[in-house]
Parts: C-alpha cells; structure tokens; sequence
C-alpha cells in the first residue's frame, strides 16, 4: 500500500469549499520595510504600492502554542490537516486588477478550491489548491491561485561542500538577512528560512532556503518592467530549491520569465500576459 493509499482523503476532501476573510490595512512603514528589502528590483512604475506586497497583507498570526514543529500554524485550521510532513508553496498565478495604495484596508476573501494527490518523481505529492481575491471596498485589486504542495521529509544525507560560485553581473542573491526580512515582514515561522540545525538536519537541505514568494516577487516586478505596466496575469511555478548564497539571474525570452544559476538550474519560472481592459 502506497503512503497515498493510507491518507483519508474522503475527510480531506470536507475542506474543499471552506472559506476565511481577514482584513488589513497598508501601512506606509510597511512599504518603507518592503522597498528596503528589493530595492532596484522592483517595479518603479507602480501607481500604487509595489508588485508582491500583497502577500505581506494579514499574515496567520496564531498563538505560539499553536505553532506546529516546523514552525507553520498546527495542521487543520482552515488548510486541511495534510499528513505529510513537508509543506512548501509550489506556484500560482496572480492577475494585478488595479493598484493598491498605503491607507487602503484590503480585504482578502479565501476558498480552498481542491486537494489533488500526485505520484511525483519524489515520491507521493498532495496539492492543496487556494483561491484568494483581495479588495478594497467593492473593487478587486487583485486575484490569485495559490498551489501548496505536502510532501514525506527529504532523505538526510551527510553533509557535502558547498561550492558557491562567482556572483553574475545584476544577479539576486539571497543572504541570511534578507530570508529574515522577508520572515518578519510575512509573519512566516517556517524554519527552513532561519534555522540552519532545523532546515539541514530535518528537511535536509544543504542550507537556508530562499522563499518562493520571494523569488515571485523579483520575477513579477521584472516582468512588469519588461511590459511597461503593472496589470498583468502573472503565472509561476517553483522548480527547485534555491538555497541561500546561491545567485540567480532573471533571464527572459518573451512573456517567459525565470530565474536561472549560474550551472543552468532554474529555480523559479514564470509567463506573464497584459490583462485585458
């Protein structure tokens, strides 16, 4: 019997259609924090506050006792309780209605959508699919798909070299500071993006790893600059860890966007199109 095979995905399956709504307001001390953290590599022709900031906007904020060992919320709230260990944002799309500006309070209604197992080439996958629409007052500024992916804990395995290579003209590089930044400006506990012990002796990778909606959010911004305008349908998939200290460099060809190191691994990818007026 497969580890799919033993999950009780006929309970799963009563969080589909389950909705919340939290509300919060943009700040401009927010702001301030975000641009300090991109700088150059965000969209300087935004009318309103930069590409990626929304997901900065009324973060989980659930008491310490229930904070789960890998520093997520417990499982079984309002994401369905996934018995695999492992949880990490696997893509999305997002489509940029209309900008959202410092004082707006924005309101970000919510649904879990599906809950879809998958044999990977890793082993068992369990995809949990959101849908989230954030408006202000009775506009939509903007509305996204989120993929979440559950997966069984990495195989441990003794620690290597790391070999970091020469750092590319114009490339991002992801320190220790910035994963904190990003950590505190999200409210996100997970300790793959802060705990050394934790993210290279439980879930065994070989370092700090670089947030995904980090990575979004250079990929969405250059994409904007290359357009020439901020409302676009942006759709991204995460393709392989980017550790901390490795560089990556957006690369473009048309409306495809990714992010690439320097031996040719593409860690993040991505299509952008204008959104129709």
């Amino acid at each position: 019997m497969s580890v799919l095979d033993q999950i009780d995905f006929d309970h799963l399956n009563t969080w589909i259609g389950r909705t919340e709504s939290v509300t919060d307001t943009v700040t401009a001390g927010l702001v301030a924090r975000f641009q300090a953290t991109f700088g150059q590599r965000l969209f300087a022709g935004a009318a309103g506050v930069p590409l990626g900031l929304h997901w900065c906007l009324a973060p989980p904020a659930v008491p310490i006792e229930e904070v789960g060992p890998d520093g997520h919320p417990s499982r079984g709230g309002f994401l369905p309780p996934i018995p695999l260990e492992n949880r990490m944002w696997a893509g999305g799309a997002v489509s940029f209605h209309a900008p959202i500006h410092v004082g707006d309070q924005v309101t970000r209604s919510s649904r879990i959508a599906a809950i879809t197992p998958k044999d990977g080439r890793s082993g068992p996958l369990v995809f949990v699919t959101v849908e989230h629409e954030l408006r202000v007052g009775d506009q939509v500024k903007v509305e996204e798909r989120q993929d979440i992916v559950y997966r069984p804990p990495r195989a441990i395995e003794p620690p290597q070299p790391v070999t970091v290579p020469a750092v590319p003209d114009g490339a991002f590089v992801g320190d220790a500071v910035t994963l904190f930044r990003y950590s505190a400006m999200t409210f996100n506990g997970h300790r793959i993006h802060y705990d050394f012990p934790y993210v290279t002796e439980v879930e065994g990778y070989s370092g700090l790893v670089v947030h995904g909606p980090i990575q979004a959010t250079l990929l969405m911004n250059a994409a904007a600059m290359a357009h020439g305008d901020e409302q676009i349908r942006f759709e991204y998939r995460g393709l392989s860890p980017l550790i901390a200290g490795h560089p990556v460099t957006v690369t473009q060809d048309g409306a495809h966007i990714w992010l690439e190191k320097p031996d040719g691994t593409v860690t993040f990818d991505a299509r952008y199109a204008p959104l129709a007026n």
